[in-house]
């Protein structure tokens, strides 16, 4: 079982920068799969950024292609997502997530990364809005 603590939210102007951290912890000892969800208010929760801890093998959502990277501190059990070029629809809860040590799989669709499977372990989240 993992505990993910996200940080790094805040109000930010539309293009400009942000990066969002997810600190893991509890049982880290093997090879586990994360990624970034988001929630605007009144939407579903959408699938973000994807990556596995061992390969560092990434996957995007389509919508974010381009603008936002995915990477890992392995040494350190934090996850980042880096966003760029940030857009007005970009406004929403970021949440990180993270499976527990063992086989996972991130699944991908037509419009790139969907989830990770199993269902993994959430945060509570971290506020971006972009005005």
């Amino acid at each position: 079982h993992v505990q993910l603590v996200e940080s790094g939210g805040d109000s930010v102007q539309a293009g400009g920068p942000l990066r969002l951290s997810c600190e893991v912890s509890g049982d880290t000892s093997g090879p586990y799969c994360m990624g970034w969800f988001r929630q605007a208010v009144g939407k579903e929760r959408e699938p973000v950024a994807a990556i596995y801890s061992v390969s560092g093998s990434t996957h995007y959502r389509d919508s974010v292609k381009g603008r936002f990277t995915i990477s890992r501190d392995n040494a350190a059990n934090t996850v980042y997502l880096e966003m760029n070029s940030l857009k007005p629809e970009g406004t929403a809860i970021y949440y990180c997530a993270a499976n527990s040590p063992g086989t996972c799989q991130v699944v991908t669709g037509s419009q790139g990364f969907e989830r990770i499977h199993p269902e993994p372990n959430w945060g509570q989240g971290t506020q971006v809005t972009v005005s």
